[in-house]
């Protein structure tokens, strides 16, 4: 609004002498600093403590009220955070489930622009339990929540996360200062704390990532998030607000981004908790962090190498042969050459040299991703068929093809892949056509096509789906009493391309595929719209 109010008064100005000629420019002046407010991205922030339900038989909290002081503070601190919009909930009546999830729902009504950075803080007990489809889910421990009955009473995290994720900016940032493991800041009923006892090796929440920009945890899943009375906080509380007095701005732009506010509290708590709390965080929209928890960007930032790819939790960066941080995380280096590593224990992932600039942030995962091969030569083997079964009937029967494909994983950028397969056969059946005896006849096929597909990635696992362009062409051959010849049609089919692949002994994988298409082919003086489905399993080399 203060952009267009602005663009309205220079245009109004510019119109006010009917005497200028035609393009003559009009000066505005605006106060020093006038345009630079007008054009600053808005900070809000939601900051919400639970320190007690209603049923006592969850344990009261000692610090959640002076978490939320401390938070507030430093985010409303002119010189710190400065926040224009700060809203806190700890009442009672203020942290029920329905109210929590109405603050949200206005946050989202306030905040409407893109670049507005947004902050929900949660700083309460978390317990879990069987959602309404039986899986264990995550809940908040809302003041309206009841013990023997928190997944009808408590507020999930999975609709906490949905409500937040219909902010319209893309700046947001979720901190829960909880936990779900049982100690620490978590409550669980009986039956619950028993199935944990059962389960063997570690376990991941079960719902659906968070749409929210960020997430940053207190404690890693399964871990206690824990209060401390020397501290007069909770311990990733603390250290969080430490990092957003400035502590934190690890590159020294001048500003505390989300993610350099998370590795100081994350590495604090770490250290304080001898090893047992590791704070987490779960970033949706990678890429320059443009999340300011604090300050401003007042001058080019030292460069800075991180990584908050999953896939890379617990690789040590090495710059020049000295460890910096484990990842996920980040480190600030002096511009110029660097030789980085990413090491976990005596296997080398990867060892380039790089040119890094003042101010740029270079995602590890790019270095990861520029050694790992990324063309793939397959050879395939699998079948098609049309879908309704009168064109199998009368055209052509479902039938097997072998072919090749070369696959281009990460073009434009690391999550695209491009495909390009041919592939064919040939055979002889036979055709039903109306009640009369089956028609013999031999056929040969060949099709080619070109695949873009969006890649998700996983370990070893590569899932995509996209579009698909391909070329059929059929040639039918009669050798009958009444008619001896060959018939052939071609089409172009549009349709998609769905798949997946594992990697093995770290280049060899294999992978299957599925094609669903639409083609229309001229058959016997008719043209007839029909669907074909093809599907293959291929083995391939990557290089």
């Amino acid at each position: 609004m203060t952009r267009l109010l602005i663009a309205t008064a220079c245009l109004a100005l510019s119109c006010a002498h009917t005497s200028l000629e035609k393009g003559g420019a009009v000066v505005v002046s605006l106060k020093k600093g006038q345009a630079d407010s007008a054009f600053e991205a808005r900070r809000f922030a939601l900051v919400v403590g639970i320190p007690r339900a209603a049923d006592d038989r969850w344990r009261a909290l000692q610090f959640a009220a002076k978490d939320v002081e401390d938070v507030s503070r430093v985010l409303r601190d002119p010189l710190g955070g400065r926040y224009q919009n700060v809203t806190t909930l700890l009442t009672e009546a203020q942290t029920t489930k329905a109210a929590l999830l109405e603050a949200v729902h206005a946050l989202a009504a306030q905040a409407t622009r893109p670049d507005d950075i947004v902050v929900l803080y949660v700083s309460a007990h978390g317990t879990l339990a069987r959602d309404g489809r039986g899986e264990l889910a995550r809940y908040l421990v809302t003041s309206d929540a009841d013990f023997t009955h928190p997944a009808q009473t408590a507020l999930s995290i999975a609709e906490l996360q949905q409500a937040f994720a219909t902010v319209p900016s893309k700046r947001r940032v979720l901190v829960l200062a909880t936990c779900h493991s049982g100690g620490g800041k978590s409550l669980l009923t009986e039956d619950v704390s028993r199935e944990l006892a059962s389960l063997k090796g570690p376990m991941r929440p079960l719902e659906e990532s968070s749409r929210a920009a960020m997430v940053l945890s207190a404690s890693d899943f399964g871990e206690p998030a824990r209060e401390d009375e020397g501290l007069q906080n909770d311990v990733y509380t603390h250290f969080l607000v430490e990092a957003l007095t400035g502590l934190g701005d690890r590159n020294g732009d001048g500003a505390v981004m989300a993610t350099e506010a998370h590795d100081w509290a994350r590495r604090k708590t770490w250290a304080f908790s001898n090893g047992r709390q590791r704070p987490s965080a779960e970033i949706i929209e990678v890429g320059a962090d443009p999340i300011i928890l604090s300050g401003s960007i007042s001058r080019e930032g030292k460069p800075e190498l991180f990584s908050y790819a999953q896939r890379l939790d617990g690789f040590a960066l090495k710059v020049d042969g000295e460890e910096r941080t484990e990842l996920p995380g980040g480190a600030a280096v002096t511009a110029g050459r660097h030789v980085v590593e990413l090491t976990k224990g005596p296997d080398l992932l990867v060892r380039q040299e790089v040119a890094l600039e003042v101010g740029q942030r270079l995602d590890v995962q790019e270095l990861v991703d520029r050694a790992e091969p990324n063309v793939a030569v397959s050879l395939l083997a699998g079948g098609f068929a049309f879908v309704d079964q009168k064109s199998r009937d009368e055209v052509l029967p479902g039938g097997a093809n072998v072919g090749a494909s070369i696959r281009f994983d990460r073009l434009f950028g690391s999550r695209f892949a491009l495909e390009l397969d041919g592939s064919g056969f040939g055979g002889g059946s036979s055709l039903q056509l109306g009640g009369s005896a089956p028609v013999p006849f031999t056929w040969v096929s060949g099709q080619g096509g070109i695949s873009l597909a969006w890649t998700w990635r996983w370990r070893a696992l590569s899932f995509w789906a996209g579009p698909r362009v391909a070329g059929l062409w059929v040639q039918r051959s009669f050798s009958l009493p009444a008619y001896s010849g060959q018939q052939t049609a071609f089409s172009m089919m549009p349709g998609a391309w769905l798949g997946g692949a594992v990697t093995f002994a770290s280049r060899w994988e294999f992978s299957l595929n599925l094609q669903p298409m639409l083609t229309v082919l001229t058959v016997d003086g008719a043209m007839r719209p029909m669907g074909f489905v093809g599907g293959w399993a291929a083995a391939g080399y990557k290089f």
